[in-house]
């Protein structure tokens, strides 16, 4: 589905990600874990296509991406969740999720059938500006709004970071439905070893911009967690 062969990434002259290497299985939860600071975020925002410059090579279903705008990943079947979930406070719900629809390749408008499903509370407050929500409430927007743009590839940064506990359960499980019942490819930042463990079917660990281990989540050894995320 995704390849990433060496891959370097960089914010002006700061050289943040060092050779990555990295193939996620089509239909999967690939997991990205490490420390604050190590490159999680950077690796997914070079896939989207949001660092000042790249090199190596990104094949998605075979295709080289590497050299297109992010708007034409976006079309290509990549949507994102950033940390911070980054929705508008001023636009309402509705207006929110249907922004996802502008990276659509079909040009169709409309909110997802799964929406409804996943949070009936923003179907039912489709008219409520989305600055009035809960923290846990704009994360449901933001996958909301991902999942309007008809994805192969969900990026999601954090997605249970500062958020209540009672949602944090929810969003879990809404993970678990999209690549279960939707067939998303899921790559997934997570500190939550525990949800990572229950979920995800590979993982790749960073450490300082590099890629120090990787495999199926079985092999996500303690030593491992000691080694590479405990402060």
């Amino acid at each position: 589905m995704l390849a990433l062969a060496n891959l370097d990434s960089f914010y002006g002259r700061s050289h943040v990600l060092h050779g990555v290497t990295m193939t996620v299985e089509g239909g999967t939860i690939h997991t990205i874990l490490g420390r604050n600071g190590v490159g999680k975020t950077t690796l997914l925002k070079t896939i989207m296509g949001l660092t000042d410059g790249v090199r190596g090579s990104m094949m998605l279903d075979g295709a080289d991406i590497l050299g297109k705008a992010t708007h034409e990943r976006s079309r290509a079947g990549i949507a994102y969740v950033p940390q911070g979930r980054e929705i508008i406070p001023d636009f309402t719900i509705r207006e929110n999720i249907l922004m996802g629809c502008f990276a659509r390749s079909d040009g169709k408008r409309a909110i997802p059938d799964i929406v409804s499903e996943l949070f009936p509370y923003l179907m039912e407050n489709l008219n409520r500006p989305g600055g009035v929500l809960s923290g846990g409430q704009q994360q449901q927007l933001a996958i909301a709004r991902a999942l309007a743009v008809d994805p192969q590839v969900l990026l999601m940064d954090e997605p249970t970071e500062g958020i209540q506990p009672n949602i944090v359960e929810q969003i879990e499980e809404t993970i678990q439905i999209m690549n279960r019942r939707l067939g998303l490819t899921i790559i997934l930042v997570e500190q939550n070893v525990g949800f990572a463990r229950k979920a995800a079917h590979r993982f790749t660990m960073m450490e300082k911009g590099r890629v120090v281990a990787e495999g199926p989540v079985a092999d996500l050894s303690e030593d491992l967690i000691q080694r590479h995320m405990t402060i």
